[in-house]
């Protein structure tokens, strides 16, 4: 009866571990981020100012399309936005994704049927 409480209690404390470093291992990506933008019809340079509450991303979207407000994930590095804006009277679904390393990140921008470019940037001050 002992071994089989000791192996129970090891067993929940490595689950413990375990979730902790899954938690831990999202990337932060709270705060202002400044990105260089490349598409086919040119060059944009956004603004995003970010919370995130676990690994849920709220925050504000600044540039050549208008301001909107955001919403996303971050799962570990791996990180989504997503907005709606209106382009010239076309209601135009954004969509962000790449990873994030530390002060950094980059990846592909989707501008709804309009087409698809790349992002980079860094975390103002980071």
């Amino acid at each position: 009866m002992n071994s089989l409480r000791r192996m129970l209690l090891a067993a929940s404390a490595a689950l413990v571990m375990l979730t902790t470093s899954a938690v831990a291992a999202d990337a932060n990506v709270a705060g202002e981020w400044d990105l260089t933008v490349e598409t086919q019809a040119g060059t944009g340079n956004p603004h995003f100012s970010l919370k995130q509450d676990g690994n849920k991303i709220t925050g504000t979207y600044k540039g050549m399309l208008g301001e909107s407000p955001v919403t996303g994930t971050v799962k570990g590095n791996e990180i989504a936005i997503n907005f709606q804006v209106n382009a010239q009277g076309t209601d135009l679904a954004v969509s962000y994704t790449g990873t994030v390393d530390g002060a950094t990140m980059k990846g592909t921008v989707k501008l709804g049927d309009l087409g698809e470019g790349t992002f980079s940037g860094k975390k103002a001050g980071g």
